[in-house]
């Protein structure tokens, strides 16, 4: 497979192109990649209006061709270890992260990316970063960075993650009454761009539906991609909370036993022939051996 240089802005990288393989008409929106990211994602990429009451929610995952998530393996718990670090898999991530207003992870997921992750576009694949500002503040409109929001029960995270220290960065944590105690005696309070929220009744988990209302109503978050993980992503899931879904298929296999379960794409949530979710398939796109999906979830089916 021929691999070409792209130019992002005089940055030299070289990453095989994306092509597009299949795409439904598209939406009817008036935002539109600037032609340097149209170029390198093959196209076009556009958003419905947010649903009433709370954000469209768009998630991002990497499977195996057995749909495998992680290799469940310390210090191998990401998803570059199933997509072998793909660029034109973490050159989609980045653009979805410019294009949202925030990030949602839960605490395992932001503690697996490891002290030094940023959840930033250009942290995922640097090369497009001045392709991403340009994106996010001359075409959309927004801030430099959207709203980092984590989700924890237990208030169990590491304070000294590269993510609280970044000023301009705003994070929210979203916890439960035991978490944000735990948090304030880590010292949380001392960072001026961190804000915790913690919900009252919550005991280990806090649902979804309060954590969109939130998003909306406080941030007027209308765009929110969720980055994982699947048990997480599985929550959602199960309330019809994911509106749309990003998958890189990945070309290996993983393989699962029982004595290493390694989790897929929705862990922790179990649906019927009859409640299972369909979705469309919006858009196929290729770039050596990896596909890129973007499908859409049928309502009313």
């Amino acid at each position: 497979m021929r691999t070409v240089k792209i130019n992002y802005a005089n940055v030299p990288n070289s990453m095989e192109p994306i092509r597009t393989l299949f795409e439904r008409a598209p939406l009817r929106t008036r935002t539109t990649l600037p032609r340097g990211l149209r170029a390198a994602y093959g196209g076009d990429l556009r958003f419905p209006s947010a649903p009433r009451g709370r954000p469209y929610v768009i998630a991002n995952f990497v499977s195996t061709l057995d749909g495998i998530v992680s290799f469940n393996i310390p210090g191998q718990l990401e998803g570059k270890q199933i997509s072998g670090a793909n660029d034109g898999d973490r050159f989609i991530m980045g653009l979805l992260r410019a294009s949202a207003d925030a990030v949602i992870v839960a605490a395992g997921t932001f503690q697996a990316g490891g002290p030094k992750a940023l959840w930033t576009p250009e942290a995922i694949h640097p090369p497009a970063a001045s392709l991403y500002r340009q994106y996010r503040k001359n075409v959309l409109k927004k801030p430099a960075y959207p709203l980092v929001v984590i989700v924890t029960g237990t208030g169990d995270l590491n304070l000294a993650s590269a993510t609280f220290h970044k000023p301009e960065l705003s994070v929210l944590i979203i916890t439960t009454e035991k978490g944000e105690r735990r948090l304030k005696e880590g010292g949380v309070e001392g960072f001026a761009n961190v804000r915790v929220k913690q919900f009252s009744g919550a005991t280990q988990r806090v649902a979804p539906p309060l954590i969109l209302k939130f998003l909306s109503e406080e941030f007027g978050v209308k765009l929110l991609l969720h980055e994982g993980g699947p048990t997480f992503f599985g929550e959602f899931l199960a309330r019809k909370f994911a509106d749309e879904l990003f998958l890189t298929l990945a070309p290996q296999i993983a393989g699962n036993v029982p004595s290493h379960p390694r989790p897929n794409l929705a862990s922790g949530i179990e649906f019927s022939p009859a409640t299972a979710p369909w979705w469309n398939l919006f858009s196929a796109k290729q770039a050596g051996s990896h596909l890129y999906l973007r499908f859409q979830l049928q309502r009313g089916k």
